[in-house]
């Protein structure tokens, strides 16, 4: 089985920071913030083997562009496939409370 390499946006690097930061610092909960971003990476790197597991996005931002998205805890991970070079790029994580 072929394997896609995975490819973090800084803008999606800056929303897994803030999402640990909020829980972290916001929350006073540490612990939670280390277990949600493990979990969140732990999603992200299935796509390695499991490029198109996510729906296409449909609503909101990125919708009918090509874009996919998969869940982890309560957070949504918007990427893209770039099947011609084997690269799964996550574009952004966000809350599933926000308006994406």
């Amino acid at each position: 089985m072929d394997k896609y390499d995975i490819k973090l946006l800084s803008k999606a690097i800056r929303d897994l920071d803030n999402i640990y930061t909020y829980i972290a610092r916001e929350l006073n909960n540490q612990e939670a913030a280390l277990s949600i971003v493990d979990k969140i990476e732990e999603t992200i790197l299935t796509l390695e083997t499991m490029p198109f597991r996510g729906a296409q996005r449909r609503v909101g931002a990125y919708a009918k562009k090509g874009y996919r998205q998969i869940f982890a805890k309560n957070f949504i991970v918007l990427y893209r496939v770039d099947p011609i070079n084997k690269q799964i790029v996550v574009v952004a994580i966000r809350s599933m409370r926000s308006r994406l």
